[in-house]
């Protein structure tokens, strides 16, 4: 099931986003077994992603052949175990956190590569920037010795309604146009899940997260 999932989506995925860009399909993993990681890799994964820090670690020397992204909550007092690790940090939700995470990486000697985590929908449970904040967050990271901001991520609300998804998908590509106009490290607009992929990528995202679709239910 796994290899046939990931084969028909690498194909819907194919002509690209609404922009004609490449979307990247990032495996989200969390609570998946190695072997069920290394059989999507093996059928075209090329990027995985993990919520938690411990499985992060756990995993990591499990399998072979994919990028290793992190894209859950992630702690200040936990960014030690990530460093040199992590291809990609979409999760950079506060100040604090991009703060420790710089001082690691220059201390390793090293450039970690994030993403700006947008709190698109205002809503009390995700964390993340407002989204009238996002440029001047970027526009303030953006120069700080040790980090290289990529792009921006969001989780739209849990709703079908279309009239309030487009507006806020519309709103992020903005930001991400906005900034991608004068930088050319801003490469990722990652947004969508297995529940709303499609009108994401529809709207411009190029980066999407997909657990239940690949791998099936918990």
């Amino acid at each position: 099931m796994i290899e046939e999932n990931v084969k028909d989506l690498l194909k819907q995925l194919e002509a690209g986003n609404g922009r004609g860009e490449k979307i990247t399909l990032v495996a989200a993993t969390k609570t998946r077994t190695a072997e069920e990681i290394q059989r999507a890799v093996d059928a075209g994964i090329t990027d995985v992603g993990e919520n938690r820090v411990q499985e992060f670690r756990d995993k990591y020397d499990l399998f072979t052949g994919a990028n290793r992204h992190f894209i859950g909550h992630l702690q200040t007092n936990k960014v030690k175990y990530l460093i040199g690790k992590a291809h990609l940090y979409h999760s950079i939700d506060r100040d604090e956190l991009a703060r420790e995470l710089a001082e690691r990486s220059r201390r390793a000697g090293i450039i970690s590569d994030i993403l700006i985590q947008i709190n698109v929908g205002n809503e009390e449970t995700k964390g993340g920037y407002p989204l009238e904040e996002g440029y001047a967050v970027y526009s303030r990271l953006k120069d700080t010795a040790g980090l290289r901001v990529r792009g921006f991520m969001a989780m739209l609300p849990f709703t079908d309604d279309e009239r309030i998804l487009i507006p806020l998908a519309d709103g992020m590509r903005e930001l991400y146009d906005k900034a991608r106009a004068e930088d050319s490290n801003i490469s990722y607009l990652s947004m969508g899940m297995s529940g709303d992929w499609k009108l994401c990528v529809s709207r411009g995202a190029n980066m999407i997260r997909l657990g239940t679709s690949i791998f099936g239910k918990r």
